[in-house]
C-alpha cells in the first residue's frame, strides 16, 4: 500500500522535531502535526524560559555581592513585565527556528490537532492522511489535585505569563520544579512558601543533595514547610487566595502555585482507535524499542513515562529515525549515567549513582564529600556553602556517581557525565590535575574519605 507518509510525528516538541528532522534527512516523507507551540514544553513553558528567569533572579544575588568588590550600587528596582516580555520574544525567536529546522529539512508541517483514527490513518483539521510509521511525541502536562478551588491554582504552564510579580506565593510540591520555582518567585522578590507532603523535597536525589540544599535555601530565607498539604483554596474579598492545610492551619498568599506532577498528553488523540496499550500510571506503553502494543505506532518522550528530560527526548527521537530509516546508524539509548542539573538557588548538578542507590544495588562504597565556602563569596557576608561528593565503589575504585550543589553546578557536572560514560576511576580521578583556583578542582583534589 502507497501511504502519504513514511513517517507521522503528533508533537513539534524536542524529540519530535528531532526524529522528523533526522527521518527526513535519511530521505524519508515526513509530516509533523502541532497544534500548540513549536518547540513544545522545554522551548515554551520549560526548561529554556524558566532558566531565563533563573538567570533575571540571579541577578539579586550578584548585586548583594558587589559591595564586597568595591561596588557602590544605588538600590536596584526589578520590573516583572520587562522580564517577561524579553523572556516572550526570545521563546518567539526559537518558535520560528524551529519552524525553519522541520520546512527546511523537507518536513511538511501541518499547524492542527492529529487525531489517530486507524493504525495507518490520522486526520488533522478534517483533512485525512496515511503513513506507514506514526509516531507519539505529545509530551505531559501539568496537573493539579482535585480539590476545592483548584481552579484558582497554576501551574509552570501560566507561571510563564502572569501579568505582575505576586507578592506572596504559595509553591506546593517536593519536585525540582517546585523548588526551581520557589527559587525564582523568592529571588525576584515575592515572599515565598515551599508546601511538601513529605518529610523532605527531591526525592530520589542524593541524601547529601537534599539535606544541604534544604539548609542553603532555609539560609536564604525561604519558607520550607514540609508534612504540608493544601485541603481546599478560596478566594477571600480582596481578591487574595487562603490555603486551608490538611492540619487546618490558614495561609494566605496572592498565588497558589502546583508543581505536584505532570501527567501524558493524550486527549482526543484517538488511541481508542488504536492497539496501543497504556501502562498503570497511564503513559504509553513501548517495547526497547519505542514500539507501542500497535505494531505501526511508536512513542517517546515525556508520553512514555520514563527518564522525563530534553536531552533524553532527543536521543530517543534520533534512535527511531535511524532505526527506521538508517539501521546501519542505529544505537538504541543508554539510559545510564545521564547528567542533570536542577537550577536551584543554589543549583544541583549530579550524574551516577546516589550513595542510596549505590548501597541498595550491592555495592561496597566509599563516599568523598566536601563543603566549603566559594572563593567568590571572600571577600562578602554570605555564608553560602557549596557541597561536592563523590560515590566510589570500594571494590573496584570506579567512580559511580557525582553530585554538587552550589555555583555553576550544572556546567561542571557535564564534563563529569563524559568521565562517568568512560568508566573513570577514583585515581584517575586523583591524577587528574585541577585547574586552579576553581570550584570545579574540588572533585579531583577530594582525598580522604568521609565514610
Amino acid at each position: 500500500m502507497a501511504y502519504d507518509f513514511d513517517l507521522f510525528v503528533i508533537g513539534a516538541g524536542s524529540g519530535g522535531v528531532r526524529a522528523a528532522r533526522f527521518a527526513a534527512g535519511f530521505g524519508a516523507k515526513v509530516a509533523v502535526a502541532e497544534s500548540r507551540y513549536l518547540g513544545g514544553t522545554c522551548v515554551n513553558v520549560g526548561c529554556v524560559p524558566k532558566k531565563l528567569l533563573v538567570y533575571g533572579a540571579h541577578v539579586a544575588d550578584e548585586l548583594e555581592q558587589a559591595a564586597g568588590y568595591g561596588w557602590s550600587l544605588e538600590e536596584g528596582h526589578f520590573d516583572w513585565g520587562t522580564l517577561i516580555a524579553n523572556k516572550n520574544r526570545e521563546i518567539e525567536r526559537l518558535n520560528g527556528i524551529y519552524r525553519n529546522l522541520l520546512v527546511n529539512s523537507g518536513v511538511t508541517l501541518l499547524q492542527g490537532h492529529a487525531r489517530i483514527t486507524g493504525a495507518h490513518e490520522l486526520e488533522v483539521e478534517g483533512q485525512r492522511y496515511t503513513a506507514e510509521h506514526i509516531l507519539i511525541a505529545t509530551g505531559g502536562w501539568p496537573q493539579v489535585p482535585d480539590i476545592p478551588g483548584k481552579d484558582l491554582a497554576i501551574t509552570s504552564n501560566e507561571a510563564f505569563y502572569l501579568k505582575d510579580l505576586p507578592r506572596r506565593v504559595l509553591v506546593v510540591g517536593g519536585g525540582y520544579i517546585a523548588v526551581e520555582f520557589a527559587g525564582i518567585f523568592q529571588g525576584l522578590g515575592a515572599a515565598t512558601t515551599l508546601l511538601y507532603r513529605g518529610d523532605l523535597f527531591l526525592r530520589g536525589f542524593d541524601g547529601s543533595v537534599r539535606t544541604h540544599l534544604k539548609e542553603e535555601l532555609e539560609k536564604r530565607g525561604l519558607d520550607l514547610q514540609f508534612n504540608a498539604d493544601i485541603q481546599r483554596i478560596d478566594k477571600l474579598e480582596d481578591g487574595s487566595l487562603k490555603a486551608t492545610l490538611k492540619d487546618g492551619r490558614e495561609l494566605v498568599a496572592d498565588c497558589v502555585f502546583y508543581a505536584t506532577g505532570r501527567r501524558p498528553m493524550l486527549d482526543n488523540l484517538g488511541l481508542e482507535n488504536t492497539g496501543v496499550e497504556l501502562g498503570e500510571r497511564g503513559y504509553v506503553r513501548v517495547d526497547d524499542q519505542y514500539q507501542t502494543t500497535a505494531p505501526s505506532i511508536l512513542a517517546i518522550g515525556d508520553v512514555i513515562g520514563r527518564v522525563q528530560l530534553t536531552p533524553v527526548a532527543l536521543a530517543e527521537g534520533m534512535a527511531v529515525a535511524r532505526r527506521l530509516f538508517k539501521p546501519e546508524q542505529y544505537r538504541p539509548v543508554d539510559y545510564q549515567n545521564i547528567p542533570t542539573a536542577v537550577f536551584s538557588q543554589p543549583p544541583i548538578g549530579t550524574v551516577g549513582l546516589t550513595e542510596e542507590q549505590a548501597l541498595e544495588a550491592g555495592h561496597k562504597v566509599n563516599i568523598y564529600e566536601s563543603r566549603f565556602r566559594a572563593m567568590k563569596l571572600t571577600l562578602t557576608d554570605i555564608q553560602e556553602k557549596t557541597l561536592m561528593k563523590l560515590v566510589v565503589d570500594a571494590q573496584t575504585d570506579k567512580v559511580l556517581g557525582c553530585h554538587m550543589v552550589g555555583p555553576d553546578a550544572g556546567e561542571i557536572i557535564q564534563g563529569l557525565g563524559v568521565a562517568l560514560k568512560a568508566g573513570a576511576t577514583k585515581q584517575q580521578f586523583d591524577e587528574t590535575i585541577g585547574v586552579h583556583p576553581t570550584a570545579a578542582e574540588e572533585f579531583v583534589t577530594l582525598r580522604t574519605i568521609t565514610r
